[in-house]
């Protein structure tokens, strides 16, 4: 009878994806492990979660197959996951077999120890962090926005003129082109790429782009 496996991945955040490298990363390396021996891959979970959020609705589930099929839980890296004491507790406790990819040999005693240990640099962390603060209060720092409003209004007002400086230069380059006897919008906009001109998101010009720039100027 071949040995069953369910594969769990994971990745902090929506940047990364769950069709981005990290997942694709730890997949070849699952899968390189798995093609070392003869076994069945039974179930495959993944998730993007944050490593502060203990809810992991993909990794219970995972769990809950391999306690069901006598399955081993297999993952691709566990020195990343060891950051994350919610998951190595949930792992620990759980009583199924697991193995991680870049850390075979490591056992249930391990991933106990680096679980706590994970915890504790957390609490560390969050400890300097609150006592930095009191220092700096201590000091006579202003924590925080004292005047978020006005704030407001200043980001408001520099990213109008950022948009008024961008817009008055595009015109001055859409009206050089014009004046060679190009007049038709996406002609212009062939003009401003071919110049290397960026809009302001720093993508290519379009027609519609052109139409803008010359609409404000109106």
């Amino acid at each position: 009878m071949k040995l069953e496996f369910v594969s769990y991945f994971r990745v902090s955040t929506d940047k990364q994806g769950l069709q981005g490298n990290g997942i694709e990363a730890q997949k070849q390396a699952v899968a390189r492990y798995l093609a070392s021996m003869d076994c069945e891959l039974v179930g495959s979970f993944e998730e993007v979660e944050s490593g502060a959020n203990n809810k992991r609705p993909q990794l219970t589930t995972a769990i809950q197959l391999a306690k069901s099929k006598k399955a081993v839980l297999v993952i691709a890296k566990l020195d990343r996951l060891s950051r994350n004491a919610a998951f190595l507790l949930q792992l620990q406790d759980s009583r199924i077999d697991f193995v991680a990819c870049d850390m075979p040999n490591a056992d249930k005693l391990s991933v106990g120890i680096i679980a706590l240990l994970a915890q504790r640099e957390r609490q560390l962390i969050s400890e300097r962090t609150t006592a930095g603060l009191a220092v700096a209060k201590q000091r006579g720092v202003v924590l925080g926005n004292p005047n978020p409003e006005k704030s407001l209004r200043k980001a408001v007002a520099a990213n109008i003129k950022r948009k008024q400086e961008f817009a008055a230069a595009a015109l001055k380059s859409i009206r050089e082109i014009q004046s060679t006897g190009v007049d038709t919008l996406s002609r212009i906009a062939d003009c401003m790429n071919q110049r290397g001109e960026k809009t302001p998101r720093g993508g290519t010009w379009t027609a519609n782009a052109v139409k803008r720039v010359l609409e404000c100027a109106a």
